[in-house]
């Protein structure tokens, strides 16, 4: 028998809690329909993209008086994309909305992502292999994957495979891209008169799938709440030994929205936020100037150490590098054929090659970057011959220049403290974190919830739970429309419909926070400590969600 740790034993009892509309029973619903909808931009493209599912109502969910009988049902689950804490808590809330509308219901998860429905890779689900994954982290439970539902021949293998296991609905488990393609899988099935639903689930560590509607995707909750537990721990140390700098790159390249909420957990003393320096067109220089303006003010104080906080994205929203990319990206293919480069017997001669072939700007920021960063940039490649940048380490690249800067400034004599840095990468380690009660109770809720909109027929919708600073009985389910939510963008030299990631606004109430204390946090130590996420305890500490949900809901609550 598999040995589980105290705590393990102990959240594999917890139970979720859910709004009180669904805790009624799945089979005393009512349906509520709100307005029509329609695309956040593009109207008229995504509209003629998705004839058959466009334009559908916002829904909610009321408990009702009456009790309608469930027909027997089987569905289907799949987790898309990367992990996100509380995925399996989504399942066992499916699981367990299917059984109470009708005992005879089944469920089928597709093993290893989207790709588990092409090739006919599934598992049944029961009791206790459910039982066995409650409220722990990680999507082991079925797998997942990056397969993308985009074509032709995957839908008629994923509509042959639900016909085998008679599926009359697939749930899809992820972020902005997978529910893109639930998105279009929907519309394939409506128009193909499959007579089978597909509903998704708002998921990313990222935070960047999120709406009026959708007011948080799951699992960024946990995740900035381990990465907060890690600063804070580092935050500790920095201030008993006084004599390091840590620079720590946070997860999130296309938003900032993790580091920021770390950020307003933790208050650092530098803090980038990648929206703010492609909005003031900081280049790579200014940046470098800040942080060291900071640093030697601090020296002057005596106070060699502090606490840098970096997104992962921040070099492709850098101008200069975002162009110098750009370019790299169109001319190494054809490097990768050149003889001279691929026989080049050293680094320093591909550098050489590649800034030859580079636009003259662009070669020379390229020639202005530490050498370890040149060559990362030349190598790990993705599929589509673009460089990796999430592989970039952004956080040595500045503290590399930034020694070079200190340095120049200590021969001025304009510089006399001493600098040593550190650097750290926090990603996976939240990724698979034990969900927080937070997490748990909504990603229950979520799944609860995408078995209501099934129950309903609804396809096409994202499951939505709402009022999320309140107790879990006032959270308010429904559905949204995922064309609600598309705009048509630019993707591999094409333009196609995708869910618009929302991005950190910087007039918003959650950078707002931020801008008005980083001076004092630069300066003075305001380190906060959030010690490890809690699940026992009094509510105000176990139960407390994210500063950024917190003040968006704070703000709209007053507009109200």
């Amino acid at each position: 028998m598999k040995k589980l740790s105290p705590l393990q034993i102990e959240r594999l009892k917890y139970q979720p809690k859910l709004p009180a509309s669904l805790a009624k029973g799945i089979n005393s619903l009512e349906l509520v329909e709100g307005d029509a909808t329609q695309s956040v931009r593009d109207q008229e493209q995504i509209k003629a993209l998705f004839k058959n599912t466009y334009g559908k109502p916002v829904v909610t969910f009321n408990s009702s008086s009456a009790s309608t009988p469930s027909s027997v049902r089987n569905v289907g689950v799949i987790l898309s994309g990367g992990q996100a804490p509380g995925g399996h808590n989504v399942i066992a809330g499916l699981y367990d909305a299917l059984k109470q509308a009708n005992p005879a219901n089944k469920l089928y998860g597709f093993l290893g992502g989207p790709s588990g429905i092409i090739d006919g890779k599934y598992v049944e689900f029961n009791d206790e292999f459910i039982d066995a994954y409650r409220n722990t982290g990680g999507f082991d439970i079925i797998g997942s994957g990056r397969t993308k539902l985009e074509t032709e021949e995957q839908f008629q293998k994923s509509l042959e495979v639900c016909k085998k296991l008679n599926i009359s609905a697939v749930v899809i488990i992820g972020g902005d891209d997978s529910n893109t393609n639930a998105a279009l899988l929907a519309e394939w099935f409506v128009k193909n008169n499959a007579g089978i639903q597909v509903i998704g689930c708002p998921k990313t560590i990222d935070g960047d799938l999120k709406n009026e509607q959708i007011e948080i995707s799951f699992g960024f909750d946990t995740a900035t709440k381990t990465y907060a537990e890690l600063i804070g721990n580092i935050q500790r140390d920095a201030n008993s030994a006084k004599k390091y700098w840590h620079f720590i790159k946070i997860m999130g390249r296309s938003a900032s929205h993790v580091a920021l909420e770390a950020a307003l957990q933790t208050q650092p003393n530098i803090t980038l936020i990648s929206e703010e320096v492609e909005e003031k067109k900081m280049s790579l220089e200014s940046i470098i100037n800040y942080m060291t303006d900071i640093i030697v003010k601090r020296a002057d104080m005596g106070k060699n150490f502090g606490i840098a906080i970096i997104p992962e994205g921040l070099i492709e929203f850098i101008p200069e590098m975002k162009s110098m990319i750009a370019n790299l990206n169109d001319i190494m293919a054809a490097l990768e054929n050149d003889p001279d480069f691929v026989n080049a017997t050293t680094i320093r001669e591909k550098f050489d090659i590649v800034e030859n072939r580079l636009d003259p700007e662009n070669a020379k920021v390229y020639n202005s970057l530490p050498a370890l960063i040149k060559g990362q940039l030349l190598a790990d490649r993705d599929p589509h011959g673009n460089v990796q940048v999430s592989k970039i380490e952004t956080e040595k690249l500045l503290i590399e220049m930034i020694t070079t800067r200190l340095d120049e400034l200590k021969s001025q004599g304009e510089y006399i403290g001493k600098f040593s840095a550190q650097s750290h990468f926090f990603g996976y380690e939240g990724r698979c974190a034990f969900p927080s009660n937070f997490d748990a109770d909504y990603c229950y809720s979520l799944g609860f919830n995408a078995f209501a909109l099934i129950n309903f027929g609804l396809t096409g919708y994202l499951s939505s739970i709402r009022n999320l600073t309140k107790p879990a009985t006032e959270w308010v389910a429904g559905g949204v429309p995922l064309t609600m939510m598309m705009n048509m963008e630019k993707r591999h030299g094409e333009f196609k419909p995708v869910i618009q990631k929302a991005l950190v606004r910087l007039d918003g109430p959650v950078f707002k926070a931020l801008e008005e204390c980083r001076e004092d946090w630069a300066l003075n130590d305001r380190y906060l400590f959030p010690g490890a996420v809690q699940y026992f305890g009094p509510c105000e500490v176990c139960d407390i969600t994210t500063c950024t949900l917190q003040l968006e809901r704070a703000k709209e609550l007053a507009s109200v």
